[in-house]
């Protein structure tokens, strides 16, 4: 029994204080992320994540970071090189370390469960190929890869990959062409009668995580074939969807609320005008509020998806995008814990 209490003593010691610096380590991933430059699909696994561990991480806090954290893993899809180059590369170490260069981007005095700071494990890690991993000096961009836009269109928040753009959408008004499900926007997506252009915005709505349901891999929607034949190889898209890591474009994803639930993405019609501007960090509808408040109150709550079984539960109790999609009751309760535990 003694024996045993002198092992367990400094292991709960050691938890405890683990648990002082939790909040840190989600910024540290979140940091480790957005230099990677992406993917926007982490955004919504840590927030639920640390909501589970009872820390209140935001998309607030993810564009923050991403201010303050340089692009610098040259990996595809917006980068040259492939995830085995990064690897032989140096790998995260090795990405950590250049990381820790930058002032502010990480918390390297915080404890790990090793019982080091985290600081000194990342300490003189060799770069194999600094093409592939870049100092901060050489970074691909002053700014993580993510950017979180808010506006009348995404009150609660979207994401764009906006490395993964061309340059010339990062900043972009065009007319809207809405579609309500993705097998419409697959049956009617070539129908020249849309008069899709290169500046058309596309939107696809009621692919969430309730409308999905589950939110699916829809985010990068498809650009018209006849477009694709005069080389148009991008577009602005807008969902309430996901996207995969591997895709690329100006794709705005995770639009919250999402349309299923009444977001602002229900009441955009055809022909709309949408502004996106990275910089600003904003995504806007652009009509007036009288015609905004007259669609609201028009707007009819589709049919639900189950009515009853694990679909039914589902439906229930799935929070939103910019909540981290999980169940609500998993997260602890007292989110954003006393720093100091003891």
């Amino acid at each position: 029994m003694v024996k045993a209490k002198r092992v367990l003593e400094p292991v709960g010691r050691q938890l405890v204080f683990t648990a002082k610096a939790m909040r840190e380590a989600f910024e540290d991933a979140a940091a480790t992320v957005l230099s990677l430059g992406g993917s926007t699909n982490a955004l919504i696994h840590l927030i639920a994540m640390a909501g589970r561990a009872g820390v209140d991480l935001t998309l607030d806090d993810f564009d923050a970071i991403s201010r303050r954290v340089p692009w610098l893993a040259n990996i595809k899809p917006s980068g040259q090189y492939l995830m085995e180059d990064f690897y032989f590369a140096g790998g995260l170490p090795a990405l950590l370390g250049q990381l820790a260069m930058v002032p502010g981007a990480l918390h390297p005095e915080r404890v790990t469960v090793t019982g080091r700071p985290f600081g000194d494990q990342i300490t003189e890690v060799p770069v194999h190929n600094p093409d592939v991993i870049r100092g901060p000096d050489t970074a691909l961009a002053a700014e993580g890869g993510v950017a979180v836009l808010r506006g009348n269109l995404a009150p609660d928040g979207a994401v764009i990959k906006h490395i993964a753009a061309e340059p010339r959408l990062i900043k972009h008004t065009g007319p809207a062409v809405v579609f309500d499900s993705y097998s419409e926007l697959q049956e009617r997506i070539n129908d020249p009668a849309l008069n899709i252009t290169p500046d058309s915005v596309l939107v696809l709505r009621n692919a969430g995580p309730k409308g999905g349901p589950g939110m699916p891999e829809y985010g990068m929607l498809p650009i018209p074939g006849y477009l694709l034949e005069q080389g148009v190889r991008d577009m602005v898209r807008i969902s309430d969807a996901r996207m995969s890591g591997t895709s690329y474009g100006a794709c705005v994803l995770h639009v919250a609320p999402e349309a299923f639930v009444g977001g602002p993405l229900a009441l955009v019609q055809t022909g709309d005008l949408i502004t996106l501007d990275v910089a600003a960090r904003t995504l806007s509808l652009d009509i007036s509020q009288r015609a905004l408040s007259e669609r609201r109150a028009a707007w009819q709550p589709p049919a639900q998806k189950f009515e009853r079984g694990y679909g039914a539960l589902f439906s229930e109790n799935i929070t939103q995008a910019n909540e981290g999609c999980d169940f609500g009751f998993l997260a602890r309760p007292g989110r954003n814990p006393d720093p100091d535990p003891r």
